[in-house]
């Protein structure tokens, strides 16, 4: 009897052992293994595909987006962003050529010579999520029956967000869901991927502009690249494009009828709106919007005519989750972006950036008055 009891509490300290061993992962342990797998997504061979839905809760009603993110190393990304209520898709394009802003069912694109995503990151990258999990020291960890989470500071474009909550995979450190907080900690952003699958077999060819544009367009729209006078700029004899930096459009057809005006829901503290002038016999049926007061600064709205337009460098700034806009200008900056087809110019001298950004994103979506 006694033989039987030792023998049982020789078992019992095995289990224990081995249970010890495969014991549940601390915060440390899963941050080293991240930091492995953001090296191995900068390796040859780093590569992944994921799809879901980002919805945002910034309106009178929440807005639906699918998400579809594509991912090959060393720096070529393709992200489409599909707002089914609108049926409005826009893909942003990262590639040898630069870094591009596709609208296919208007058949315009913005190309800029930029950074991005480096400078800023997204919700929906996973690259993005992983930098702001290794670089909070102030991390929070938990988790559950099937995923670690991870509650971190949030990292981008609007200082309204301030926190983030990160579902990872458990068995493969991939994402699956992710929430974005303002200070009241309530939900502004929530992205849940349906799917996410690592090395995948993509090519050059997945993030090829014309291809992406043409695909999604049964035009078979393609890209002119233009002058600063909007001439069509011939290619080099290598093949690539005689531009080098800089943003092109091109716009098709639709309704050139006038719209109604379309006004910030947000000013700035000690701004008012002091005028409304509508262009007369403009063909872009333009109209200009004018503050004054601790800040001044114009709107211009416009439905642009069928034609190519060539804009001078600048940078890509998100005024939202879903808009890329293009900041130029030195002493006088502007802020131009496309929503729906009708083309915003924010300018001023004295304006800032955030302050800009602020405007443009409280004019997303509206209908015209």
């Amino acid at each position: 009897m006694r033989r039987i009891s030792w023998v049982l509490l020789a078992v019992v300290l095995c289990v224990t052992v081995i249970l010890a061993g495969c014991g549940k992962k601390n915060a440390d342990s899963v941050v080293k293994d991240l930091n492995k797998v953001a090296d191995k997504l900068e390796s040859a061979k780093g590569a992944y595909q994921g799809a879901g839905v980002m919805t945002i809760h910034t309106g009178e009603a929440p807005q639906e987006y699918q998400v579809e993110v594509w991912y090959q190393s060393p720096s070529y990304y393709r992200i489409s962003l599909t707002n089914g209520q609108k049926d409005i898709t826009q893909i942003v394009l990262r590639n040898d050529e630069g870094v591009f802003v596709l609208t296919p069912s208007l058949n315009k694109s913005f190309r800029f010579k930029s950074d991005w995503p480096d400078n800023q990151g997204q919700v929906y990258l996973y690259q993005t999520l992983l930098g702001s999990i290794l670089k909070d020291n102030t991390r929070q960890f938990a988790e559950d029956k099937e995923s670690y989470v991870f509650d971190v500071a949030a990292d981008y474009h609007s200082h309204a967000l301030i926190r983030q909550k990160i579902w990872l995979d458990k068995d493969n450190y991939s994402p699956k869901q992710v929430q974005v907080s303002d200070s009241e900690a309530n939900v502004v952003v929530e992205v849940k991927f349906n799917t996410f699958t690592f090395d995948t077999n993509l090519t050059k060819e997945s993030f090829d502009t014309n291809k992406n544009l043409s695909a999604m367009n049964e035009a078979q729209g393609t890209l002119a690249e233009v002058d600063g006078q909007g001439m069509p700029v011939a290619s080099n004899q290598d093949g690539t494009d005689g531009i080098t930096d800089g943003l092109t459009e091109v716009a098709a057809g639709g309704d050139m009828g006038s719209f109604g005006i379309i006004y910030p829901e947000y000013s700035p503290v000690g701004v008012i709106e002091k005028d409304t002038m509508e262009i007369a016999e403009s063909k872009d049926h333009a109209v200009i919007l004018k503050y004054d007061g601790l800040y001044q600064y114009t709107i211009m709205e416009s439905r642009p005519a069928d034609r190519a337009v060539s804009l001078v460098p600048g940078e890509a700034v998100y005024i939202d989750f879903t808009t890329v806009g293009l900041l130029t200008g030195d002493q006088q900056k502007t802020l131009t972006w496309n929503d729906e087809g009708v083309e915003f110019r924010i300018t001023s001298a004295n304006l800032p950036q955030e302050e800009m950004v602020k405007i443009a994103a409280s004019m997303q979506g509206q209908s015209g008055k």
